[in-house]
Formats: C-alpha cells, sequence, structure tokens
C-alpha cells in the first residue's frame, strides 16, 4: 500500500478545543501526533476513515463503472488515494466541484432514489456532516467513554 498520507485538509478544528477535527475527521491526539506515528498506526487511522466514509457514500451512489470513474477524475485533476475504496473518491469528487456536476453518470455513478431530487451539493454537505458526526460517537464510544471509566 506504500505510505499513508496525512488526511489534513488544512481546516483544522482541533486547535479550537474540538476532540475530533470538523476538517478530516480524526481524533485530536491523531492529529497531533501524526509524524510520530508508525504507518501501521497511520493506515490504522486511514482505515477507520475510509469505514466511515464509504459506508456513507454507498448509501447514497453506486458507481456503476469504476474505470469511468477513474478515467473522469484523472482527466478532471482530482487528486484522490487510489489505495482507498473508490466510494471514498465520489467524496473528493464533490468536495473538487458539487455544485459544477450537471450529470453523475458522465462519471460512471449513479444515484440512490432515495437521493436523486437533493443536489450534490447539498449531499456533500449532508455527507461531511454525518462523516463528522459518525467520527464523533467512534471517539466518545471508543476513546473518550473507556478513558473516562478508568477516572472514576
Amino acid at each position: 500500500m506504500g505510505r499513508i498520507r496525512t488526511p489534513c485538509i488544512g481546516v483544522c478544528s482541533t486547535g479550537l478545543g474540538d476532540q475530533v477535527c470538523r476538517g478530516c475527521k480524526r481524533f485530536e491526539y491523531e492529529v497531533i501526533d501524526w509524524n510520530a506515528f508508525s504507518q501501521d498506526q497511520k493506515q490504522a487511522i486511514d482505515a477507520r476513515l475510509e469505514s466511515l466514509l464509504t459506508s456513507l457514500l454507498k448509501a447514497r451512489f453506486n458507481i456503476v463503472d469504476e474505470n469511468r470513474f477513474r478515467a473522469a477524475l484523472d482527466l478532471q485533476r482530482i487528486r484522490y488515494a487510489e489505495y482507498r475504496n473508490p466510494y471514498c473518491w465520489i467524496f473528493d469528487l464533490l468536495k473538487a466541484g458539487a455544485s459544477q456536476i450537471k450529470d453523475p453518470s458522465e462519471y460512471g455513478l449513479s444515484l440512490q432514489l432515495a437521493y436523486r431530487n437533493i443536489s450534490l451539493k447539498q449531499q456533500l454537505e449532508e455527507i461531511d456532516q454525518d462523516f463528522y458526526t459518525l467520527s464523533e460517537a467512534h471517539f466518545q464510544r471508543y476513546i473518550s467513554g473507556p478513558m473516562q471509566g478508568r477516572e472514576k
């Protein structure tokens, strides 16, 4: 798989006191200690983020033609992590230009029936919020909760 690049998107909210970054969805200590982590640790963090994001995007989209999708991303010069699940690439596509995409089928994508009447820009906002909510819930359940239990 090679080197895991930082998920940082330059919109960090951990400096403002958030335990989960609103930009990349990593936990505060993961943002702070990223450069000190081993590749295995970085891969574990990336796998968690990938899993959460994939589940959100599969609920809304279908990849009809992965080769067409990849070719469109390359043609548009949209940066995406090739080693990640292709459903994560949809998030990269939406971040790069959700309001400019008129027909997702041109990218080898289709929308689930329940989401066909929602603009891609609105979908991006909802997916990003849901991604943050899931990351925060994961933090509360597995990181913050067990730590609080030890303090009592």
